[in-house]
Order: structure tokens, then sequence, then C-alpha cells
């Protein structure tokens, strides 16, 4: 092995034998341009970087399956940082090995993914090193992160996607897939919640293909962990299943090694790697302290910490001759050469299995087969009808039996959200230790509301379509990583059941008020709220071909009529957000606007209104965010400027609804949370009765009449 110089002293564990000169320079160059990019920015963190650089290092030169020239490639292993308020520890790796850019037609485009320039201009406006890791703005990072936990739980999505894209598409003399999944988390990432529920749920898969490589370096915002971190982590995840060894020095290489080899041979648990810190490792006056986790360094402890280092340069954001070249050689090259193994293999596959190639190759760019809809029927007419649960459970089954890679379940409810999918071949999603088989359909996820949309968001960067579901009232547990899906333009399908007051006796605890008016507050997220079972089918019709957006259902507990569509508007409207359900002839002198079982509560006041010879409209609205899509003439032609006389209804709270009844309109809504009794007493006590909206509506009219 080379020698270090002399005169270059690196800050390596044990003898200067230890490490090659050329590794060691690369090392910390990542700590320079982390600690550089944070000075220019006055903002970030520069600690964690310095103290992972060799953990990091080691992992993507020595182990990491990735070709920076072209960081899509299907197979690839997945590096999560997890704790992203390191981020330029991995922006100095994107950096240093020349990973591509890619747009958004999955084509690599010839320029850098991260340039020198966007790290001299981290954390600022347009620079592709924001302060957190994004999905989609930076070619090579895997998943968006910075809330703490969502990497490492989201991680155990992108390992189960392995284990069922391995199981439904190898075959004999093809493994197609067999990617392993790395990530890199704090203290702050295990104290979450989510981090349990991730852990304890790849414990039970045995995704023996995910490591997690735990930074212990003691310190959080506040100071010491002993304030409030006490946890023998290593007696917590043997309890949940995994394997767990431990690295005493992040700087000793060799000791690092040894552990990923540790994880890459064992096969029947994940692992995780325990690697003692130092934050702000080589900083002669910041060690050990929160000032060096949060806030840059500062000019002359810079210039110390570089002294230390023996760095060959002042100038900042410094690159010595030979680092890019070093990722080259070793990662760049072991990556190209698997990449280009797998892609002759592949066109090799698409010979003996056509049918499996085009599957393969549809998934990877989020297309559908194109026989995907061949099932979806519209519902008869029925008085009686069904919630919009079951008919959502009847269409997503016909869907997912021509969408072989849709994959997904409940929270332990899909009894309950009827999201079980039945058809022939769709099977559980489980550890062949439990009997069970990596290449089902329906996911497990346990009593785990945030870890499952977590998961979920996991097996989309993977681009399998997930879902996942559970009641609405519990979305307020899911929501750190529904938001995280909007943010990542991630397709998931969110499945919320038992959507109102009408699920009765379970009372407030578990009715939805608020949850309505917080996901329509979500950018990017649809929230749809279909009112029967056409609708229902043709909102689905326009969720499956969406590419980059998540979806929110909202759907009922109880009965709800599926609509004659020969006396009223055809269900296809949803595609427009809003549409004229029931209609007067000439202009309406009222307008009754609803969402899901409300419709029908609508319809019933129209029929008395133009019995009464009142002019009404009702306007059903399943989806707020795509009516706002629509021209302004589309809107104008539903929701008429001329006609002030609205009322709008919905079992929720009122909060939004004036964007649409105006100031001086009127919403019957919830302005309490909920109650504990039969529906049809919760419908009287709240005024969701045919005579409140039709006294609603009269005394809109009045008020018109009278202005």
């Amino acid at each position: 092995m080379t020698q270090v110089n002399p005169r270059l002293p690196m800050p390596m564990a044990g003898t200067p034998g230890d490490v090659s000169e050329i590794d060691a320079l690369s090392i910390n160059t990542i700590r320079t341009l982390s600690m550089d990019a944070v000075q220019a920015a006055n903002s970030g963190h520069p600690g964690t970087p310095m103290a992972l650089a060799p953990v990091a290092y080691t992992l993507w030169q020595d182990h990491l399956r990735f070709d920076p020239a072209d960081p899509l490639w299907p197979n690839r292993d997945r590096f999560v940082l997890s704790n992203g308020h390191a981020s330029m520890l991995l922006y100095s790796l994107l950096f240093l090995s020349e990973v591509e850019a890619v747009n958004t037609r999955y084509e690599t485009t010839g320029r850098p993914s991260v340039t020198l320039d966007d790290i001299r201009s981290f954390r600022q406006f347009g620079s592709r090193c924001p302060g957190h890791p994004e999905y989609r703005w930076t070619s090579g990072v895997e998943t968006t992160t910075g809330p703490l936990g969502q990497g490492i739980a989201t991680s155990v999505g992108m390992a189960a996607s392995a284990r069922w894209m391995g199981d439904h598409f190898n075959r004999d003399g093809f493994e197609m897939f067999d990617f392993d999944v790395y990530a890199i988390c704090g203290d702050g990432c295990l104290m979450e919640g989510i981090s349990s529920e991730a852990a304890s749920l790849a414990g039970h898969l045995k995704l023996s293909n995910l490591c997690w490589i735990y930074d212990n370096n003691h310190i959080t915002i506040e100071g010491h962990t002993e304030l409030a971190y006490t946890d023998d982590v290593a007696t917590r995840f043997l309890g949940y299943g995994w394997n767990v060894t431990r690295v005493g020095d992040a700087n000793d290489l060799d000791s690092l090694n040894r552990a990923m080899e540790v994880f890459k041979s064992t096969d029947d648990r994940p692992t995780l790697i325990i690697v003692d810190s130092h934050i702000g490792w080589g900083s002669p006056h910041k060690q050990d302290t929160s000032a060096a986790h949060g806030e840059a360094l500062g000019l002359e402890e810079i210039a110390l910490t570089k002294k230390f280092y023996n760095w060959p340069s002042e100038e900042p954001f410094f690159v010595p001759e030979g680092v890019k070249e070093r990722f080259q050689e070793k990662m760049g090259a072991r990556g190209a050469g698997l990449r280009s193994d797998w892609f002759a293999r592949y066109e090799k596959y698409k010979a003996a299995h056509p049918e499996m190639a085009a599957q393969l190759y549809a998934m990877q760019h989020r297309e559908l087969p194109e026989n995907w809809d061949a099932g979806l029927d519209d519902f008869p007419a029925d008085e009686k009808g069904m919630a919009s649960r079951v008919s959502s459970g009847k269409v997503l089954n016909a869907v997912a039996e021509h969408v072989p890679w849709m994959v997904g379940g409940a929270a332990d409810l899909s009894p309950s959200t009827k999201t079980r999918l039945e058809f022939d071949g769709a099977g559980d999603f489980q550890s062949p230790d439990w009997g069970g088989s990596y290449g089902g359909n329906n996911m497990h996820f346990g009593i785990r509301e945030h870890g499952m949309a977590a998961f979920c968001n996991g097996m989309a960067t993977c681009k399998i379509r997930p879902f996942g579901s559970t009641f609405f009232i519990f979305s307020d547990y899911a929501r750190g990583s529904v938001r995280l899906s909007a943010l990542m333009e991630l397709p998931v399908v969110y499945i919320f059941t038992h959507d109102s007051i009408g699920l009765g006796e379970d009372g407030p605890t578990h009715q939805p008020i608020e949850q309505l008016a917080s996901l329509r507050a979500m950018p990017g997220l649809l929230t749809m709220r279909p009112c029967d079972a056409n609708e229902v089918l043709e909102c689905w019709r326009v969720v499956m071909p969406m590419q980059r957006e998540p979806v929110a259902f909202a759907l009922s507990r109880q009965n709800l009529p599926t609509l004659d569509r020969n006396k009223y508007a055809p269900a296809s409207g949803c595609a427009n957000g809003a549409y004229v359900l029931a209609d007067c002839d000439g202009t309406p002198e009222v307008i009754l606007m609803a969402t899901g079982s409300e419709v029908h509560l609508c319809l019933e006041a129209h029929e008395r209104l133009i019995a009464d010879g009142i002019a009404s409209r009702v306007v059903s609205m399943p989806c707020w965010e795509l009516f706002e899509r629509q021209s302004a003439d589309y809107r104008e032609s539903v929701l008429p400027d001329a006609v002030d006389a609205r009322v709008a209804v919905e079992q929720a709270a009122t909060f939004g609804w004036e964007r649409y009844t105006g100031r001086d309109g009127a919403i019957v809504g919830m302005t309490t949370f909920g109650a504990s009794a039969p529906i049809a007493a919760l419908q009287e006590d709240f005024g969701f009765e045919p005579d409140n909206v039709v006294a609603s509506a009269m005394a809109q009219i009045e008020r018109v009449r009278g202005q």
C-alpha cells in the first residue's frame, strides 16, 4: 500500500501506513469542501460531514454498486443520507465522483449533477446543493431527507422493493435485481418514533439487503445526548431482530470495511453498524460541541483545521489533483462494469422473457400496461349503493390485476379499508422464514401509519406503484411522510376511509374533522372525496396515469347510493375536479356544492327546491386541486360569478370553503369535534339534513334578493 507523505500527515486511525495517501487526501477533500461550503453560506452543519467522511468514502469506494455515469441504473445500490443536515457530505461525494445529471425523461444529460459552483453556492437559491438533499432536484439523491428518521424509514421500502423486484423479475440465469440499500443515520433519526416503526418492520421482514450505519457521536443541538437519550441502541436493534456490529473509530477504514463485509455476508436479517465518531473531527476547538453541529466554523477555525490536516492550499474549495480520478478508478470503474453487465443481461432477458422485459421497462419509466383499465366497468344505478371504501376496493383490485407492480396494504386495517388484493396470484409480501414470499402484492404494515407512508415513498422511488391505507383520522400519524410524497412528487396512493362523522359510534377520537382542510393545504397533493361508486371509478382513472403526484382518497364507511347517470351528469366530470351534477333550466338562483356523502344531501335539497320553483344547481367537487387547474372559462361555467347565493355542505371543518361560497355564502359543516352516536342522530344534531340545506339555500336567496 502506498505510504503517506510524512509532510502531509492525515487524520486517520493508527499509523500512516493504514491508508494510502490518495485515499487520505480524498477523505480530507470531502471534509474541506464541507467546511468551505458551510462557511460561504454562513449556514449549515460542517461537523457531521467532517466526522463521517471516512465512513462514506469507504462505503462509496469499496462497496457501493453505483455508476456515476448512469445514476438511475435500475439495479444500483441505494445510498440514503438520513441525517440530511449533513448534506455537504453527499454533495461532496456526488461532485468528486462526477455523477451525471438526469432529466425528467430519465436520460443522462452529459452535465454534472453537482458542480463546484453549486457547492460554492450551497444553500443559495438555484443551487443543486440545497440545505437538505432533495429528490428530483439533485441527481444521485435517492430520497429527500431532512426531517429526521424519514430517510431510514424510506430505506426500508427501498430494500423491500429490491426483494419484490427480484422475486417478480428474476429468472434462471437472469438475476435482474439484487441491490442493497445503505443508510447513514444519527442520534436524531433513532430518537424519532418513525425509526422504531421502520426498524421493527424491517426486522420482521428479514430484509438482509438493508444496512443502517449509525453515527454514534453523542451530540445533538442542545448538547450531549445524555440530556435526553440513554438508549442501549445495540440491544434495542437486537430486539428488533437485526444483526448489530460496531466500529470503535470512524477513521478506522479497515474496521469499516470488515463491518460492511459482515453486512454483505448476513443473509437472514438487516444489519446495524454502530460507528463511534467525533463531530467536527480535526477541528481543534469545536469537537464534541453543538456549535460544530449547527453553524459555520469561522475562517480562523477553518485555517487551524486545514493546518491540522496539513492541507496543501489556503484556497477555499480546493480540489487536489488525483482525487476525482481516484473515484473513477474504484467506484466509477466498478459501477460501470456492473451496469454494462446488467444491460447486456437485459438484452438477453428481452429475447428470453419478452413479456417480463416489457413490464420491467414500463415500470422503470412509470408507464402503465396498455390494458391497465380493462377491468373497469361502470357501476349500475343502485339506491342502496355501497360505501365508497367498498367500491374503491373493487376498482383497486381490477386495476392491480393488470398492473403487476402495484403493491400495498394497510396499517392493520385492510378488512375495514377494503384494500386487500384478492385476485389470483396477488399473495402476501412476507419473509420466506414466515412461510411467505417476497413476490406478494399485499403488504402487512402493522399498526405503523407513519412508517407505512415512508415505506410507500421508498417503494415509489424504486418505481413500484405503492398504496397505503388507514382510517382518515390517522392520516395525522402519517402526515410527515405524506408531505414528503408531495415534496418528492411520488405517485403514492393513500386510501383513507371512515371519512367523516358518518362512522358513528366510535366518536370524536375517530371522526376526522380538520383532516380534509389540512390535506388540501398541502402543495402537490390531490385530495379526492368521491360521492358514489362511479365517481370512485373515475377518480381512479384520473389517478393511475399520473407519474408525479400523490393522491389521498377520503372514502366513506357508510353506503352511498350509486347515482343514475341517465338522470345526472356523467361521473367523467371528476377529471375536472368539479362539475355540474344536477341543474335547472336557465340561470340558477342558488348553487349547492359538496363532496362525498354530502352530495346526496344536496341532491335531496335540490329536488325540493326545484319542486318549489326555485332554480337550483348541484355541483359535485371531488377534487378541489384539479378544479383549480381548469381554465377560467370552465370554472365560470360551473360556478358563475353572477350567482352569489351559494351553500357548501361537508361533514368536516368549514375552513377553505370560503373560496367557493364567497364571504357571505353559507357553509354547512363542522365547527366542533364529533360525538359518539349512531349516524342518524349525528346527522340530525349537526344539521346534515335536507331541511337544513334547503333553509340555508333559501336564506342565501333572500340575502341576494335583499341586496
